[in-house]
This record gives C-alpha cells, structure tokens and sequence, in this order.
C-alpha cells in the first residue's frame, strides 16, 4: 500500500499515470502477498499515441505489503503506438519519462525517451539506479514515427 502511494505521487509528479495490466504470482508467500511480476502501462505524456508497456518483479512477504522491501533491479520494456501519434511541443534529445521507486528510499525504475532523429524514430529503455551504484541491466524498445509526422527537437 505504502509502495503503490509513493508510486502514485511520484508518477504524478512526472505528469505520467501507471495502470496495471496485470500481474502473476511467482512465489507463494504464507503472510503477506506473494512474490509476483507485474506489468503496467505508461502513455508518454509529451507523445500522444504512444504506450509503455514495463513488466518487473514487485517482493511480497511481510516487507512488500509494507513498502519496505527492495524490488529486483530486471525490467522489459515494450511501447508501442496505441493511437495517431502527436507531439504538440519540441521534445528534448533524451528525456526521463517515467520514475518509479523500487525500495523504500535509495533504488529506482526509470523510463528514458531519446529521439534518433535520422531514422525520425522514439526509443526508450528502462534502467534502475540507485543513490551510489545502479545495475547494468537495461531494457530497449523503438517506435518509428511516420515520416509525414516529423519529430520536433529543443534547440
């Protein structure tokens, strides 16, 4: 409850909404909710048209169903055009999107958006930090943007 509210005001301040999809358990857990993988839905809200879809692994047990524990650092990212795609205002080359925390203070899920430009398409990839050392792991997806439909870059 604890996690899903700090989420919820994170997410708003970033001007984005998570909706979950769905999730599956992973791990049984006697107290407290189960070990599960969840995927949740993001409209990037400097890009009409455009859906993430981020599946990661949220800890149950007594420490998840307080917000204490510490999510895994794995995530996939998948987004996708979900309508006619508009970008009313120039987009910065690379930009956070979507942050999320995954630990009570120090560890989080971020979604980055760049522009490549020359192939006029949108690329995003999910990455977690952390305050001193994050993970290396990363996830990627593009969306190719119809040339009739040029992408405005900030000088």
């Amino acid at each position: 409850m604890l996690t899903a509210a700090l989420a919820t005001l994170l997410l708003g301040a970033c001007g984005a909404r998570a909706e979950q999809v769905g999730a599956v358990d992973t791990v049984f857990k006697f107290i407290g909710p189960d070990h599960k993988i969840v995927v949740d839905a993001y409209d990037d809200p400097k890009v009409a048209g455009v859906t993430c879809y981020v599946s990661r692994a949220k800890t149950g047990g007594i420490k998840g169903g307080l917000g204490l524990a510490e999510d895994r650092a794995e995530a996939s990212i998948s987004c996708v055009q979900t309508g006619p795609i508009q970008i009313p205002a120039p987009l910065k080359q690379q930009d956070e999107v979507f942050t999320e925390r995954i630990s009570l203070l120090f560890k989080r899920l971020r979604v980055v958006r760049m522009v490549d430009a020359q192939r006029n398409t949108l690329v995003y990839m999910t990455y977690s930090d952390r305050v001193i050392e994050g993970s290396p792991q990363n996830s990627v997806t593009a969306v190719p943007v119809l040339r009739n439909t040029p992408i405005p870059l900030q000088k």
